[in-house]
């Protein structure tokens, strides 16, 4: 009788050991693979799809412009000389720009959607309304755009509903604050909302934000020259004062009356009348002042706190202060005890997240402090995310995750709703998936965390290129990005140089 294949020769029927083992070991390969792989479909591994919200972005490509959308599919044919703007990506409302005369600055508008209908009609120009935030970047009015007809101005939203008519001889935004939009008429000045309506009549000479929330109201100057506070159609604070401050805190507006300036509320009351030069900030019942050019803080019955005697203070957290002496910051409490040495060249404090972030001149690294005083991390900010409640610190060599306790955390932990995640080995990159199965090998000099669109930027001889949501390699890297503030890819298409037109384009 024929014996097996797995027995040697001889009387007595044998194992043979080394075909046994070699079986052992496939069977034990195979079984890993099928765990492998079941824990890949049990997590949506490799064959997840990140599910991506629509979003539109303009595109510049053989020196034209058009639009993808956040698959980088072509919406709108790049055909235009001008840069298409598109005021809230989310929507798709999109202002081009043809027939430009710059000799006589005249030029025409058309508003087309994603069907490349015209949306809004009837008027001259459809323009965005332009806007700048305290670091100067540019953001547009995302429910309203600006109309002309006949030299005159309105407002329209984005669906072309009429909110203004055209009877203005100017409508600009109020610099830094949302839904609020100065009009001229008759050369007097005037507010509206973001649905049209009246804030303040065209009665006044000047209007300027008291913060950068409307709710805080709007300085005025009239005819005389006198200045008031003025919000939701009530009066704040009388048209009297000879200047106003742009600082507010709790209710308090600093004024100058008789050439002094005085601390009042909106019921009139003064405090610390001639005791300060200057008021920096409110907070509670403590105000930082400056006087004889020196800073302290005072409550505001005019209990000095802390001597002004210090070359800069900013309010931080509850009752503790940043402050400046020879030329160092460093952080003490209102009842003046330091709490960190003056020994960092600049110092900040992020209310958002409630940390410090401190540097000297003589290291890259910035230092992050807790509320508790004590450094944390050191190392170079490279993502704060105040939205998910984590930042994306290079220390050490390497990019570390941190919730805003400090407590380091796995992309995997804090990307949740990200289909792969950058792994280093051996000082190359690669992916995982949610279960830690390696998805895209490590093959890569550099590499970036995985974008809201699905799309990984990859690194690999001096050239960038990206990967889906997959893993799949859909621009073999050969762009060189090296002056580009943020390297990002949508499919083909990689982020322009020009962050304020936040554009993609392929050259």
């Amino acid at each position: 009788m024929a014996k097996g294949k797995r027995y040697e020769g001889g009387t007595s029927p044998k194992l043979n050991m080394k075909k046994v083992l070699a079986v052992i070991i496939a069977l034990a390969v195979i079984i890993m693979a099928i765990v492998g792989i079941g824990k890949m479909i049990a997590t949506n591994g490799k064959l997840d799809e990140k599910n991506v919200a629509n979003a539109y972005f303009p595109v510049y490509t053989d020196g034209k412009w058009g639009v993808i959308n956040s698959k980088g599919e072509i919406i709108l044919t790049p055909e235009y000389e001008e840069a298409i703007i598109i005021p809230d990506n989310t929507k798709d409302v999109f202002l081009c720009t043809y027939d430009v005369n710059y000799e006589n600055n005249t030029y025409k508008t058309v508003v087309y959607n994603s069907k490349k209908q015209e949306i809004i009609t009837g008027y001259d120009t459809v323009t965005p309304l332009e806007n700048y935030d305290s670091s100067n970047t540019l953001w547009y009015g995302t429910d309203v755009l600006l109309v002309s007809k006949e030299g005159k101005y309105g407002l329209v939203d984005f669906n072309g509903k009429e909110l203004l008519a055209c009877e203005y001889d100017s409508i600009e935004t109020l610099k830094g604050v949302k839904s609020s939009f100065v009009t001229k008429k008759d050369g007097k000045l005037g507010l509206v909302d973001n649905i049209g309506a009246t804030v303040l009549e065209n009665e006044y000479q000047a209007i300027k934000p008291v913060s950068d929330k409307y709710e805080n109201g709007y300085i005025v100057t009239n005819a005389d020259k006198k200045m008031g506070v003025m919000a939701k159609g009530k009066t704040l604070v009388e048209v009297k004062y000879e200047d106003i401050k742009s600082i507010y805190g709790d209710g308090k507006y600093i004024v100058k009356e008789e050439g002094k300036w005085q601390l009042i509320d909106t019921e009139g009351n003064i405090y610390l009348k001639d005791q300060f030069d200057e008021v920096i900030t409110v907070h509670g019942e403590n105000v930082i002042l400056q006087k004889d050019k020196k800073y302290g803080v005072s409550t505001l019955s005019g209990e000095t706190k802390i001597e002004p005697k210090y070359e800069e203070m900013s309010y931080s957290f509850d009752n503790n202060y940043i402050y400046k002496e020879n030329g160092k910051y460093g952080i003490m409490n209102i009842e003046g005890q330091v709490l960190l040495n003056p020994e960092y060249d600049t110092l900040i404090y992020r209310a958002e997240a409630g940390f410090f972030e401190g540097t000297k001149n003589n290291s890259a690294n910035t230092d992050f402090i807790a509320q508790d005083i004590e450094v944390k991390v050191s190392g170079i900010l490279s993502e704060l995310n105040i939205t998910n409640g984590y930042m994306k610190i290079r220390t050490e060599g390497e990019y570390k995750y941190y919730n805003f306790k400090f407590e380091e955390k796995t992309s995997r932990e804090l990307l949740t709703t990200n289909t792969l995640f950058l792994d280093k080995k051996d000082g190359k990159y690669g992916y995982i998936n949610k279960a830690g199965v390696v998805v895209v090998d490590y093959i890569y000099d550099d590499a970036r965390e995985q974008n809201e669109y699905g799309y990984s930027s990859v690194k690999k001889n001096g050239m960038w290129g990206c990967i889906d949501s997959k893993g799949k390699e859909v621009i073999t890297p050969a762009y060189q990005l090296e002056n580009s503030a943020i390297i990002e890819f949508i499919n083909k298409w990689h982020r322009g140089e020009d962050l304020n037109l936040n554009y993609y384009t392929d050259q």
